[in-house]
This record gives structure tokens, C-alpha cells and sequence, in this order.
């Protein structure tokens, strides 16, 4: 998803003020330097070019901008403005139990970002939606990397690999949309309620960036504290910080990617208030951006099916353990 678009407003400013959600970002420091480091020796933090706009610079206790198809072709959440309010969450690099052992009884719903279908059917992912805080389209197309690799068909792709490794953990899988069914959307509300009906214990937004040249690596977006409308975070706000955190730690170690470089203070961690499927959940969720498609070596990762199914492996094993330890 691209910072540029309906579902992401323009970032704002930066605070000076650090705020509690700092102590999340020091736990990282020891995964994603163990990350970075894998992630030097196999190829650096090399450009990349940019789908709509140019650099993004956000704490992780501040809000970036938001994805959506922008006349650039940007990936999008569905959301992003405002600094969100500090969440204390568990460390990824803490003695959580082991990725291991049956999920029996267990729910997760993977949202696979935007659909393959969704540019042929513009106005019906242009209406408008409420989100809680605000109104923004019902949904986007994605990015695509220079080459012409669309992100919706990256995130069925890892979506797909997934539910295969959670299912055989005796985990009950559920995706938000698949192959086709249905043709557009859903609508990001609606991939809310999917997670919201079916009880999910986890669910997660699978999605990929489209932002500027030189910028590369992962970031997981986690819910901030939202009291609006329709919206209500405040119940999940501090299990999904444990889930994003035990996602981010072990992506870091299974693909040896680096946390995002212009985003997150090098935290690999994002709390936003402008994401719809974020606001309207009422269980456990994040996002996660695998990594910049506009950028030419982050594209070769996510264009690879063996990252892929790396990336995959690292998100199963950060939500196996989220599940283990709640």
C-alpha cells in the first residue's frame, strides 16, 4: 500500500515528544538488528523508485500517510493521519513460546490487500465508506513494481501460503476474499466485519508499498486508541500491539529483512488512527508492508517466490506465537 491516495491522507508533521509506545520500539532493537545485519550481507539497503509520493518520515508513535490507487498507482491501507496514542506492548524478541504445537479451536482471518479485480470496477471501490473517524472509499487497486507485478496478486500469493502453514498448526483460516470471489473489494468495512463475525483470535491485512526511490524493508501498522462513530479500538488496541510485535520479530529473523528505513524510526513498528480495517475491527489486527515494490531490490524479494513463502513463514510464526502466548 502507497502513502498516496483515498484510503492515505498526507503525513503530518513529525513530534519531537516521545511518548511510552518508545519502550516497544527499544524491545525491537535486538530482532531488527539481528535482522538488518542478515539484511546487509545479503544485498544492503538499496533505492527504489516511488509510487505517488516521495519520502515518508514517521515515529512509530505518529501516523503516516495512507494507501490507496493514486493516479501514481500506490499500495493502500485504508487509512493514516494523525499521531495515534502510545500502546504497551510485549517484545518480539522476549521468551515467547515456541512456533510450535497445535492451533485447535483457533481463528484467523487473513485479508489479502485490495483485489485483482478492483480496476475494472472504479466506481464501485470509489464510494465512500465510514470509517469511524472519517469517510474514505470503499477500497483501492494497490501498487505494482516497475515491471508491472500487481500488489493485490502479491498478497493473495503470501495470503495463500499462510493459511497453508496455519492450518497445519490445526488453526481455522478464513480469507476475506479469494481468486476472484467476489470480483472487487470487499469494502474495507467489510473486511472488518469478516474478522469482526468470524471471532478471529488474530487476523492480519497482508499488503505491500509503493513509496519513494531508496526506501526499502518491512513495517507493521498496529491500531491506535479510536473512540468515533462506528469506531471503537480501545479493547484491542494492546493485544494487537503484542501481535504486531511478535509478527515483526519474526519476520525480521525468518527473511532477514530490515525494518523500513523511512518509516518507524527503524522500528519496523506504525500506529495510525486512519485505517479503516484497523478502527472497525473489534479483534486483534495489523497490517503489515513486506516491502517497497517501487524499489528494484526490495521488488526482486517480493517478486521471488521463495521470499514469499519466507515472508509467509515469518508472519505465521509471529502470529503462532502471539496465539500460544494469549
Amino acid at each position: 500500500m502507497s502513502y498516496v491516495g483515498p484510503d492515505f491522507d498526507p503525513p503530518q508533521p513529525r513530534r519531537p515528544r516521545r511518548r511510552p509506545l518508545t519502550v516497544a520500539v527499544a524491545a525491537l532493537v535486538p530482532g531488527a538488528l539481528l535482522g538488518w545485519l542478515v539484511y546487509e550481507a545479503v544485498g544492503g539497503t538499496g533505492g527504489g523508485d516511488g509510487a505517488d509520493k516521495a519520502t515518508v518520515q514517521t515515529s512509530a508513535t505518529s501516523a503516516s500517510g495512507s494507501s490507496g490507487p493514486s493516479a501514481a498507482g500506490s499500495t493502500a491501507t485504508d487509512d493514516g493521519k494523525r499521531p495515534s496514542a502510545p500502546a504497551t506492548h510485549a517484545s518480539p524478541t522476549s521468551s515467547a513460546p515456541a512456533a510450535t504445537g497445535s492451533l485447535k479451536g483457533k481463528v484467523v482471518v487473513i485479508d489479502p490487500g485490495h483485489n485483482p479485480g478492483n480496476f475494472r470496477h472504479t466506481a464501485e471501490i470509489n464510494r465512500q465508506v465510514d470509517i469511524g473517524t472519517n469517510r474514505k472509499e470503499c477500497d483501492t487497486t494497490g501498487t505494482a513494481t516497475n515491471a508491472g507485478y500487481p500488489e493485490a496478486q502479491f498478497t493473495l500469493d503470501v495470503s495463500h501460503r499462510l493459511k497453508a502453514l496455519l492450518e497445519k498448526q490445526g488453526a481455522t483460516v478464513k480469507l476475506t476474499h479469494d481468486n476472484g470471489s467476489p470480483a472487487w473489494g470487499p469494502c474495507v468495512t467489510e473486511r472488518a466485519e469478516i474478522g469482526n463475525k468470524a471471532h478471529a483470535d488474530a487476523a492480519i491485512s497482508i499488503h505491500a508499498d509503493g513509496s519513494a526511490v531508496g526506501n526499502r524493508g518491512f513495517h507493521v501498522i498496529l491500531p491506535g486508541f479510536v473512540d468515533a462513530g462506528g469506531a471503537d479500538t480501545r479493547k484491542i488496541v494492546g493485544p494487537s500491539a503484542d501481535l504486531g510485535n511478535y509478527i515483526a520479530g519474526k519476520f525480521v529473523r525468518v527473511t532477514g529483512s530490515a525494518p523500513a528505513n523511512y518509516i518507524g524510526d527503524g522500528s519496523g513498528i506504525v500506529t495510525r488512527k486512519d485505517l479503516g480495517g484497523l478502527n472497525l475491527s473489534t479483534v486483534p489486527k495489523v497490517f503489515i508492508e513486506c516491502g517497497n515494490m517501487r524499489d528494484s531490490k526490495d521488488a526482486a524479494l517480493l517478486t521471488s517466490s521463495t521470499w514469499r513463502q519466507k515472508a509467509a513463514q515469518g508472519i505465521s510464526d509471529g502470529i503462532v506465537s502471539f496465539l500460544h502466548a494469549s
